[in-house]
């Protein structure tokens, strides 16, 4: 399994790990520690399989000239049924620029590709907790709602990821190319 992801500037990134980090140490979710080394981030594509060298030949090309997005996260969120929280930034016209673009530059190995991530079903977002029962999720929302405050930030590069391991204590997902933006 392969995720395209869109990475932020170290401020961004910063805030965002803290948010993990005091939900950690109040024990209202322990997401910071479910990805081996993980970075907060946005998905732009998923894959089941990928021909890993001619996508990063893509991702060269395609990604030279591309500028920096700004974002802005003012919405916590939750997806139904599936026990996340997740900070949603305001959907730009450059943001689903970004995205859609990237999309019918790859759109060569989108028959793989999990169709929750293509362009007319995305839903941008930054997870900040993963598989809450409704006390937790409820919990978590609740210090969201008070304690978070809107984040403003970019979109400073991107990134591919391959799943490597994956078992009870968590995920081994390690970033296997990164691209900066211009």
């Amino acid at each position: 399994m392969y995720w395209f992801i869109a990475l932020f500037d170290e401020q961004t990134e910063a805030q965002v790990k803290g948010i993990w980090k005091e939900l950690k140490e109040q024990s209202l979710s322990y997401y910071i520690d479910e990805v081996k080394d993980g970075r907060p981030h946005i998905t732009l594509a998923s894959y089941e399989q990928l021909d890993k060298e001619e996508y990063i030949r893509k991702i060269d090309a395609f990604y030279e000239e591309v500028e920096k997005v700004e974002l802005t996260f003012n919405t916590v969120s939750s997806f139904l049924n599936y026990g996340t929280i997740f900070l949603a930034p305001t959907v730009t016209e450059n943001l689903l620029s970004l995205h859609s673009a990237h999309n019918r530059h790859f759109e060569d190995f989108n028959g793989s590709a999990n169709s929750l991530y293509l362009p007319g079903k995305w839903i941008p977002h930054c997870t900040v907790a993963n598989q809450l029962e409704s006390d937790d999720l409820a919990r978590v929302f609740q210090y969201c709602f008070s304690e978070v405050k809107p984040i403003f930030g970019k979109i400073e590069a991107v990134a591919l990821i391959e799943l490597k391991e994956e078992d009870e204590e968590g995920m081994d997902a390690p970033i296997v190319y990164t691209k900066h933006l211009k």
